[in-house]
């Protein structure tokens, strides 16, 4: 496990530790818990756009195969 030092704004610490009060968590806990889902959060982030990105580069490769295929006599 690391340690590090942490700066956090005033309202924040303020509420964090109102929270912590009533849910009986340790700060550290709770600041692991965090720091977690917002990686999670993200990641899914990152992946969106990389396939957005993906998506988008064969766009054009995919609407000309559906034409051709929608040009395609399928007549028995």
């Amino acid at each position: 496990m690391k340690t590090i030092s942490l700066k956090i704004d005033d309202s924040i610490f303020g509420e964090t530790e109102e929270i912590l009060s009533r849910i009986k968590k340790s700060r550290n806990r709770y600041i692991n818990d965090a720091l977690d889902y917002y990686n999670r959060h993200q990641r899914r982030i990152i992946l969106e756009k990389r396939l957005k990105n993906e998506s988008e580069l064969v766009r054009e490769e995919s609407i000309s195969v559906l034409h051709e295929f929608e040009g395609i006599d399928y007549a028995d």
